[in-house]
């Protein structure tokens, strides 16, 4: 709880406390995702030409929120929606790839990994779609302290794409390049009754990391506030507005 005390405050230190906080801590950030129209529910390897077609613009993953962990490796999303699902595209290019997880609801994020997540409507339940770079999914959802996995049944219903293919790639030293692509029905938010996206607000962040890569990485998309490197803090979401 805040405690506030009266006194007299110089004009000058007026300006500066209302500065401070601009420089020392940026504001979530907001984005537009456009509704395109696609007949049925498309196959993820579909997604970079249909946001291609659409002219869906990309958006940098590229906050390093950590002194610890300056390292940014070039990582830029597109995201789009059809209504009734999202269509998200991820493109990467960094010093070293790493893809050992073998199984949907694995240690991912030790992988190059780039993840979703978001809150789809305006209670505390929110969604953590963490994909390594060969399309290896582990998806949680809720409030925080009740996040189940999802059902091998949920995980089934989320399309996946990945250039590095579908199996394990084990270390690759050197510059490499590698896209994902997503398509995440409404019916994968488990814990939520969402209808359409049609025009819904939601709260959500980008994220790129990869704990036991050659160069470990943890960036992300809207800026987060937290001591040590943190994902999972739904405060910092930015906000996502679908058409």
């Amino acid at each position: 709880m805040l405690h506030f005390v009266s006194y007299k405050i110089p004009v000058f230190a007026l300006l500066l406390a209302s500065i401070i906080p601009l420089c020392g801590h940026a504001q979530a950030k907001e984005l537009t995702v456009k509704k395109i129209d696609v007949p049925g529910l498309p196959e993820a390897s579909a997604v970079p030409a249909l946001l291609d077609k659409a002219g869906i613009e990309s958006h940098d993953v590229d906050v390093a929120n950590w002194e610890s962990h300056p390292y940014v490796p070039c990582t830029r999303f597109r995201i789009a929606h059809t209504g009734n699902a999202i269509l998200l595209h991820f493109q990467v290019t960094e010093n070293d790839v790493r893809g050992m997880t073998e199984e949907d609801n694995g240690p991912v994020w030790e992988d190059a990994c780039a993840e979703f997540f978001v809150a789809p409507d305006s209670s505390e339940c929110y969604y953590n779609f963490e994909c390594n770079c060969t399309g290896k999914l582990l998806l949680q959802g809720g409030k925080s302290g009740d996040r189940p996995l999802a059902s091998a049944d949920v995980l089934r219903l989320v399309r996946r794409w990945s250039s590095l293919g579908s199996k394990p790639v084990g270390e690759i030293a050197g510059e490499t390049s590698w896209q994902l692509a997503l398509v995440i029905p409404v019916e994968a938010f488990f814990r939520s009754a969402i209808p359409s996206l049609d025009g819904r607000v939601m709260r959500g962040n980008f994220y790129k990391c990869g704990n036991e890569q050659k160069t470990p990485n943890f960036v992300s998309w809207s800026p987060i506030g937290l001591p040590r490197p943190q994902f999972h803090c739904p405060e910092f979401f930015g906000t996502l507005r679908c058409e």
